[in-house]
């Protein structure tokens, strides 16, 4: 280029796609705590459980640790076979990713995110919830054998036993 001639420089464009955007701070960046108890667990437990018997729903319930190994498990009669992984699988999930599993059925089902199905681990279904104390994660709940909502429902019910604001 000659010395007399001027370069265009082109200027960086910002996206307008809203998965482009860079935030402060790492999402869900909520640090893993000390591994919730037996005894919790088993309050957790039970919430969840007493919330599915009123509403005559048959679940499997799941409650993982801070490293997403199973504490405690309960199986309600008539509760459907299958579902017993699921709702571990729906725990595991809420404490390794730290954040509810409806965050990934969301991105599937409204933003179309399907890479996410990619990730080892991933379950987009409602019903997997974090177990948040003093700020930490000491654990997970999941449950599973109704509809998403009703998982949810049953989850929420006993993931309000540690997960008080």
């Amino acid at each position: 280029m000659a010395s007399n001639e001027s370069a265009t420089v082109m200027e960086a464009q910002p996206s307008t796609n809203p998965l482009d955007a860079i935030p402060d701070q790492i999402p869900f960046d909520i640090p893993y705590g000390s591994p919730i108890s037996l005894d919790r667990a088993l309050a957790v437990i039970n919430a969840a459980v007493a919330e599915a018997k009123k509403r005559n729903w048959k679940m499997n319930i799941a409650v993982v640790d801070s490293g997403g190994n199973l504490v405690a498990f309960q199986r309600m009669d008539g509760a459907m076979l299958a579902s017993i992984q699921i709702a571990e699988h729906k725990a595991r999930a809420g404490a390794t990713f730290r954040r509810e599993t409806k965050v990934f059925e969301d991105g599937i089902q409204l933003m179309h995110l399907n890479y996410l199905l990619a990730f080892d681990g991933v379950i987009a279904s409602r019903g997997g919830i974090p177990l948040v104390e003093h700020g930490a994660i000491i654990g997970a709940i999941g449950s599973s054998g109704g509809t998403d909502s009703q998982d949810e429902v049953v989850s929420k019910a006993g993931a309000a036993v540690i997960n008080r604001t």
